[in-house]
């Protein structure tokens, strides 16, 4: 291989990508958030606003689309970058703040402080510089560049210096590159936290065969989206990490395995790989060298089971999305019957940097054990809810009350799911566990792919398990008894818990239960669903007991285990507001002119406890439904 070729075509072909980008100095840029969330919160009009008013005022700036930062809580959210000003951040942006900033801003050299959310980097300018709260505790790695770049226009990311790690890998043995990937213990970030460079050391001695690179994409887990936001925001650092892994392996063809339902993300890695082509980083001799590799993505149908490799590769060979027996590991006999590596978006990112900057340094952050970072995505109960990339080794308290801002309108924290569906839930004295792969095992949980759901004092625990396990017994795909049967048996349970039928016993029955099917599931989706159930029954078992002995839910969130009343002193007699609520026509007036609950008809839908005004507060709900029986008795 002629090193100095690489090199030359490297160096050249991000010389154009700068010089492409030229039209964007020294004049403003806008960037303009448009994930999903974005999007769905109205980023293409706030675009449109923004080329509308630069051209009615003849301004020469930038306009450009990026990803998502992550503070999904802010969308729609900009940032402004002008000569002589910090790039300034600006969250929940409408038509208004639109023509303000651009007369203010842009025209008047007023940044409008009061309605930005942070300045982006140190300066002389912002009055007491101010970083997002979270930004002290997070350490972006895989997320740096989203928000900031183009996804779809690859010069951006090149710029960036997005592939200079692949030009500097193509001047290395293959031997080196695994070599370095092994030295940074760089674990999978699907969930197990199998080593990386083991996995694909067991590739590359498996012959000089048909070998594929397929990146793990599914990501089906409820509240998650942290592969979506990164193929959404930087497909690239993806595509750069599959093909330095192809490399190190003797891969010569790969797939990224997409769910369907990730509409803009298909579309956004569809354009990047075309793109790739265009830049000879994709295809035959790549950068003139004598490496070859191909990438196409491959849509699933959005089985959540697919999550898991066997039956990931199952689908992608027509079959059904089944789980096989191991061995052979698909290390060995993967895609085809020929040795795969596959691994998950987030891993396949971590490649590109720890070539460019060393094992050494990827190892620095994080814990021994679990180096590196870790994403999650924060939901639920949390005042700021989005995307957030933290050192591993931080704790739950830290992630959630000082990266996440706490839980909102001043209730109290109860517990927090983490590791998706099939993940644990953990009350408040787990909170100053480290995130590891390691510790979240210990108590119960896992890191699993990112999920994080908080919960506050509001949430019934045992219906949260219910929910949960629900999930999981839906996406079982079937093949075992245990994880067919068993989760079926374990709902069946949990139903008739909520519905105050259960018995002291079925407690004995429901944790056993849990543990066959644990021990019986083949894959992991049937070893990890009992999770909820275990973890609730070990640190909520008073939940459970109030359930089944006191015939109420403490949460008042069981439907079959709470009733509405209305306090007849409280009620006013002119007001109709709870009247105009119900959806169902259960709210009648009595002779005495004051409102009063059907409970046949009732479908417990909370619309009168929320609409009814709170200088009346007229409207309650209670738990057992008797209590609403004695006191109706008490009124005659």
């Amino acid at each position: 291989m002629d090193v100095s070729l690489t090199e030359r075509a490297y160096i050249k072909m991000k010389a154009a990508s700068i010089n492409n980008l030229k039209y964007l100095e020294d004049k403003p840029v806008i960037r303009v958030g448009t994930g999903t969330c974005g999007k769905a919160a109205g980023a293409l009009r706030i675009r449109e606003a923004f080329k509308d008013e630069l051209t009615r005022k003849g301004i020469d700036a930038g306009v450009v689309e990026v990803g998502c930062m992550g503070h999904c809580y802010a969308e729609p959210l900009i940032i402004i970058s002008k000569p002589g000003f910090p790039s300034l951040c600006y969250g929940k942006v409408d038509e208004v703040l639109v023509k303000r900033l651009v007369e203010d801003f842009l025209i008047n050299n007023d940044p409008c402080y009061e309605f930005a959310m942070a300045a982006l980097e140190p300066n002389d300018i912002f009055p007491t510089f101010r970083d997002f709260p979270r930004g002290v505790y997070e350490e972006k790695m895989i997320l740096e560049n989203c928000g900031f770049i183009d996804p779809e226009e690859i010069d951006f990311y090149i710029a960036r210096d997005g592939y200079s790690a692949l030009a500097d890998v193509l001047n290395m043995e293959p031997g080196e590159v695994l070599g370095e990937v092994k030295a940074s213990n760089l674990r999978g970030r699907g969930g197990a936290g199998f080593p990386a460079g083991i996995k694909w050391e067991v590739v590359r001695k498996a012959g000089n065969g048909m070998k594929y690179v397929i990146c793990n994409g599914d990501e089906g887990d409820p509240g998650a989206f942290m592969d979506r936001n990164i193929l959404e925001s930087n497909p690239h650092q993806v595509i750069e990490g599959m093909i330095i892994c192809a490399y190190a392996v003797g891969a010569s063809l790969g797939y990224l395995y997409i769910r369907s339902e990730y509409s803009q993300a298909i579309r956004r890695v569809n354009n990047a790989l075309r793109q790739a082509r265009e830049k000879n980083l994709l295809g035959a001799s790549i950068l003139g060298s004598a490496f070859c590799f191909d990438l196409e993505v491959f849509s699933g149908a959005g089985a959540f089971v697919c999550g898991e490799g066997t039956a990931l590769i199952n689908s992608m060979e027509g079959g059904m999305g089944i789980p096989q027996h191991r061995p052979p590991e698909l290390a060995v006999s993967g895609y085809l019957g020929e040795p795969t590596v596959l691994n998950n978006v987030k891993t396949f990112c971590y490649v590109p940097l720890i070539m460019r900057k060393g094992a050494d340094w990827f190892k620095k952050t994080g814990t021994p054990g679990s180096p590196g970072t870790a994403v999650f995505t924060l939901a639920g109960k949390i005042a700021g809810p989005g995307l957030v990339e933290v050192p591993m080794g931080t704790t739950l308290r830290q992630l959630i009350f000082d990266v996440g801002e706490g839980i909102p309108r001043n209730k109290k924290f109860k517990a927090v799911q983490i590791g998706g569906p099939s993940g644990g839930c953990l009350p408040e004295q787990a909170l100053d566990i480290p995130l590891d792969f390691d510790s979240l095992e210990e108590a119960g949980a896992m890191m699993g792919s990112g999920g994080l759901v908080v919960l506050d004092e509001d949430d019934c625990m045992v219906g949260m398990a219910r929910f949960f396990l629900n999930f999981t017994q839906q996406e079982s795909c079937g093949k075992c008894t245990f994880c067919r049967l068993g989760t079926k048996h374990m709902l069946e349970i949990l139903k008739a818990i909520t519905r105050g039928e259960g018995d002291m016993a079925s407690l004995e029955t429901l944790r056993e239960l849990a543990e066959d099917v644990k021990t019986g599931s083949l894959c992991n989706l049937g070893k990890t669903a009992p999770n909820p159930v275990l973890t609730t029954l070990k640190y909520f078992r008073d939940e459970y007991e109030a359930h089944i002995k006191g015939k109420c839910c403490p949460s008042l969130k069981c439907p079959d285990l709470i009733a509405y009343f209305i306090e007849p002193d409280k009620c006013s007699k002119l007001c109709n507001i709870c009247v105009g609520s119900c959806p169902v026509e259960a709210i009648y007036t009595r002779d005495n002119g004051l409102k009063a609950i059907n409970r046949d008809k009732c479908v417990k839908c909370d619309n009168c406890l929320k609409a009814c005004p709170p200088e009346y507060s007229a409207v309650i709900k209670v738990s057992p439904p008797g209590l609403v029986e004695e006191r109706e008795r008490e009124m005659k």
